[in-house]
């Protein structure tokens, strides 16, 4: 990434340093998957939180290891050879700029289909068939994680079938995805000023669930209830699992989407690889009747995927974007308001 003067870096947003804060974040779930209890701590984690870092996960490392190496050797490579696996439309190389809408971020990145993982690099991959193979190694693994994920939930919330949630990710026609982000240091804000510049702005996630891994850099926050922002500690061991805006719909607000934001470090880059579970683009999205209790109604209008998808990819990152999707909004919204997805 190229190095930005001072006048380039007034244009990007920073935030003060926000610590671990002591006794708090001990309470946020650590999931040891072997636990005979991990299905119902997964669910309480879900419900408190919608994060959790889950530990004995079964992935081996050295799948981990063999795509981050790659990652970090794709990322130092010369900037127009970087160039050549974008721009992002959707899928290929993308740097600072985060979505059409103006968001940018101390940020670049390799987003690639979860199934074609070709799809918007083709002649990147075509000259590096290892990247290729490890993206996919890692990808299937992380996959059948996810899938048996999304089988511990339903079984703690009791839904039925148990692969109402699981079915949505399993099939070649998912719209899952795969993000590698790096986040070079950033040491020219933070010696001055006592604040980070930001990498990826706040946001939730819009899809069911999202599986990251990072290295050992610090960086990501997540956002409590009370509205609280908490740093999580690095594990690159360890995975955690974030609930995204279609799980809260179909849980009818059990579990929720957690807001989260990734700041710069001043010495150290960031390396992060989320796979981004999501449906196929058809997929009706709403509260699934065997987590209603009687008599509740659901609190989204439902939507299809494609519908969701492109109305979050329309908005800035710090938008609420199930908000027009609540059924409380449209009906108090007069009828010029309601969005087409929904009408």
């Amino acid at each position: 990434m190229v190095v930005l003067s001072r006048p380039a870096l007034d244009h990007f947003s920073s935030i003060k340093t926000c610590k671990p804060t002591a006794g708090l974040f001990a309470g946020i779930p650590v999931v040891d998957f072997a636990d005979p209890n991990a299905k119902a701590l997964i669910t309480r984690a879900c419900q408190e939180f919608g994060f959790f870092k889950m530990v004995n996960h079964g992935i081996p490392l050295a799948t981990i290891n063999r795509l981050e190496s790659l990652a970090i050797e794709f990322f130092s490579l010369p900037q127009s050879q970087k160039d050549a696996a974008g721009p992002p439309d959707p899928f290929g190389y993308g740097n600072k700029r985060i979505g059409p809408n103006g968001d940018i971020g101390w940020i670049e990145y390799l987003l690639l289909h979860s199934h074609k993982p070709a799809a918007g690099a083709g002649a990147f991959f075509d000259s590096r068939r290892n990247f290729r193979a490890a993206v996919e190694e890692y990808v299937a693994a992380v996959k059948a994680m996810t899938v048996a994920v999304l089988e511990a939930m339903a079984d703690g919330l009791g839904i039925e079938p148990r692969n109402a949630l699981s079915r949505l990710v399993r099939g070649e026609d998912s719209d899952s995805c795969l993000r590698l982000n790096h986040y070079p240091p950033c040491p020219e804000v933070q010696p001055l000023t006592g604040q980070n510049l930001i990498g990826f702005g706040e946001h939730t996630d819009p899809q069911i669930i999202s599986v990251l891994r990072s290295n050992n850099t610090t960086g990501l926050q997540i956002c409590l209830r009370d509205g609280t922002w908490v740093s999580v500690p690095p594990d690159h061991s360890s995975f955690f699992i974030n609930v995204g805006d279609a799980l809260q719909v179909m849980t009818n607000g059990r579990f929720r989407s957690v807001k989260h934001r990734v700041l710069t470090d001043p010495t150290k880059s960031r390396v992060s690889m989320i796979y981004f579970a999501g449906p196929r683009m058809s997929e009706r999205i709403a509260a699934l009747g065997s987590v209603m209790e009687a008599g509740e109604e659901s609190r989204y209008v439902e939507f299809t995927w494609a519908e969701y998808k492109k109305s979050a990819y329309k908005s800035r990152l710090a938008d609420y974007r199930l908000g027009q999707f609540e059924k409380k909004n449209i009906e108090s919204s007069p009828p010029s308001r309601v969005p087409n997805s929904v009408s």
